[in-house]
């Protein structure tokens, strides 16, 4: 008998761990996660699939269940790759500023007479001026290193000049959600214990409101207030209220040498608001954002000749990172106005080559744009199917488009977006694949659609540039790994075929450092291993590629024993011409769905004249029966198309004027519908 044949399965299970531990490097020279060194050999452990590698999380087990990015299989990154040094958010910024010290980098528009004009442009030296006179004037004031600074208002180039003195300060920013309410921004300025608070005029007059229930604010500095005209605060809380104005010359005055961080020290606490309870303030260092950063940018690619605009909330992670990324690359960014019904005119003024947006906003374009193409008939209707046609199969065949098409046809669209767009990002919500194919279409260049939470610093995975498939939301971030874990109850196991399927979990330098002062949600999300249980449902595609599927929370079963996964059906009708929102609800006492659906008034407005129907105003409109059945047909014939199953369709609905804002209380800050929406219309339905 042979040597081989001698050893028991346990040695040799040992060996493999052994030859394996060999390429492991030592914890310290990792960002976190695990690395695997540079070895020939180590490739023996990694399924190469396409646009993943494949990995075995434990040998013993014998699963080879842990996906990486093929850009990085060997090692999961933590910085940027051709600069290494770059640890910090201030490392990032200095960076930039040496190398782009000229270029154009925040702007917005001149507004004369209440009119808006072109966009006046500050310079990344510029910037790098202010950023150390508002960091040089804490700490004139006192304010000690490490202290939170809460960021009270909504984009514009001070909220990221104040965030880059706090990143070369070594302060903690923490943003407050412009629209999340007084109740929620009273907490999280307690529960943060925020020392210091940049507002605008509007939002001064909300904090002084309950200014007496914050006892750990020392310094509010107002943007674009008035010298002469700070209002006083009593003189029980000790608060100093300065103009933003003045803050900076008191900076320039007495100007301070940097304090800058450690890669592992914290960055921001982020509040999410989720539908109930509250907010959860996700800690995340320096490092955890270069991770996520250095890595989404492997594959995407910006230059100093790109513009971006900046609309989508910096409160949120997603536009976050955006301003992270773009910064490392030399991007001049515009600002929008603020008011989001006039972000149509900032763009043709600012003509964008990068548009960063949300599915809602995408689901609108598509309907503008598809209705207007029916609305126009004859030749006109004919040549944009003929053009529509002609350059999809062009992409599906992997050959370069007509550019008669776009002259005929498609450039009148990419003006709406100003012109110049040449790569569309999508995030936050999942993107309907005929959306995708849709905007790639009308609008060329690259549409990428990502997947990512505040917990993961952002992206997990996103679409790979020149990937035709649409669908799915691409392969992991270099810097994390991403596994599937079964999830019985609902039927999901990584042996699923043809697609292994099951809870996402992902791991490495991206995630966050736990729920500021809960150690108890903490360990409800992040195991024993370190894996981070995000609560959606994923499936494997060929290649590697990740395709999110549900949600294990927000399902419900309905009577007939069928589980319910609502977005994805709200995202399917949010392609209706008449549907400005859409809210799904079923539960187990009854067989089928209902619907509230808040309006298009425009839309309904016009289907009504058109079938001659007389009311007196839009409440009247949505009450009105024939309304209502023409809606429930179009989102019949919307649901055929998209081939829900029998029991997704909504048998009945309600039709609201209202729309869901944050304002009434119907939409959470992270824009998804709540939970106690308009019950009194879900209960007639359900009646």
């Amino acid at each position: 008998m042979g040597r081989e044949e001698e050893q028991s399965p346990m040695d040799a299970a040992q060996r493999r761990l052994r030859a394996v531990s060999a390429h492991l490097l030592p914890p310290a020279s990792t960002g976190g996660g695990v690395d695997l060194a540079s070895s020939p050999t180590a490739g023996e452990y990694a399924h190469v699939q396409g646009y993943s590698v494949v990995l075995p999380e434990k040998l013993q087990t014998g699963k080879w269940n842990v996906y990486r990015s093929a850009l990085s299989p060997l090692r999961l990154l933590d910085r940027f790759p051709g600069n290494p040094d770059i640890g910090t958010l201030h490392d990032n910024f200095v960076y930039a500023v040496e190398t782009f010290k000229d270029c154009r980098y925040l702007g917005t528009r001149v507004c004369a007479d209440g009119t808006a004009g072109d966009y006046k442009w500050m310079t990344y030296g510029e910037a790098s001026t202010n950023r150390t006179a508002v960091g040089s004037a804490l700490i004139y004031h006192g304010i000690p290193e490490g202290a939170r600074i809460g960021l009270y208002f909504i984009n514009r180039p001070e909220w990221i000049i104040i965030d880059h003195a706090c990143a070369a300060y070594s302060y903690v920013s923490v943003p407050l959600y412009d629209t999340l309410g007084p109740d929620a921004v009273q907490f999280i300025v307690n529960h943060a214990t925020v020392e210091a608070i940049f507002c605008v005029p509007q939002t001064l007059s909300t904090l002084l409101s309950f200014i007496t229930q914050m006892p750990c604010v020392r310094l509010i500095a107002v943007i674009g207030g008035d010298n002469a005209n700070m209002p006083p605060t009593p003189a029980t809380t000790g608060v100093k209220i300065i103009t933003y104005s003045r803050l900076l010359n008191q900076g320039k005055m007495s100007s301070q040498h940097f304090r800058p961080p450690k890669p592992q020290d914290v960055a921001t606490i982020c509040y999410t608001s989720g539908t109930t309870g509250t907010p959860k303030g996700v800690v995340l260092s320096h490092e955890n954002l270069i991770a996520n950063v250095a890595g989404s940018n492997l594959d995407i690619k910006f230059y100093p000749s790109d513009v971006y605009i900046s609309y989508l909330p910096l409160a949120h992670i997603y536009e976050r990172v955006n301003q992270v990324a773009l910064l490392h690359y030399g991007v001049a960014i515009g600002f929008y106005q603020g008011d989001s019904l006039k972000l149509m005119d900032d763009l043709a003024a600012l003509r964008p080559t990068v548009f960063a947006s949300v599915p809602r906003l995408y689901n609108r374009i598509y309907a503008a744009i598809t209705n207007a193409v029916k609305e126009s008939g004859g030749l006109k209707e004919r040549l944009f199917h003929a053009a529509y046609n002609a350059k999809r199969q062009a992409i599906i065949n992997g050959r370069s488009p007509s550019p008669m098409w776009d002259r005929l046809v498609f450039n009148k669209i990419k003006s709406r977006l100003g012109g110049r767009v040449r790569l569309m990002t999508s995030g936050a919500s999942p993107l309907s694949a005929d959306v995708m194919e849709f905007l790639r279409i009308c609008f060329g260049g690259e549409v990428i659609e990502g997947y990512g939470m505040t917990e993961t610093s952002c992206v997990i995975s996103t679409m790979n540039i020149g990937d035709r498939v649409i669908g799915h939301v691409g392969s992991p971030n270099p810097s994390c790994e991403v596994k599937l874990v079964d999830v019985p109850e609902m039927n999901y196991t990584s042996e699923d075929e043809p697609y292994p399927r099951g809870e996402i979990c992902v791991r490495g330098p991206t995630i966050f450092r736990g729920y500021y002062k809960d150690e108890v949600q903490t360990r409800e999300v992040i195991d024993e291993d370190g894996w981070l249980h995000t609560g959606d449902i994923g499936l494997w595609l060929p290649g590697g590629r990740l395709k999110i599927i549900d949600r294990k929370k927000n399902i419900f079963k309905l009577a007939q024993g069928e589980y319910i996964a609502p977005e994805k059906i709200e995202n399917v009708y949010a392609k209706c011409k008449f549907i400005a929102q859409c809210f799904i609800y079923g539960d187990s006492l009854n067989s089928s769905l209902v619907a509230v659906v808040a309006v298009e008034p425009e839309v309904l407005k016009a289907w009504a004249a058109s079938e001659g129907i007389q009311c007196d105003g839009l409440n009247q409109l949505c009450a009105d029966p024939r309304a209502r059945s023409a809606v429930l047909a179009d989102m019949d014939s919307i649901g055929k198309e998209a081939q829900l199953r029998g029991f997704e369709f909504a048998k009945a609905i309600t039709l609201v004027a209202e729309p869901f804002t944050l304002e009434n209380g119907l939409l959470t800050p992270t824009f998804k519908v709540g939970p106690l929406i308009l019950l009194e219309e879900i209960s007639i339905l359900n009646s």
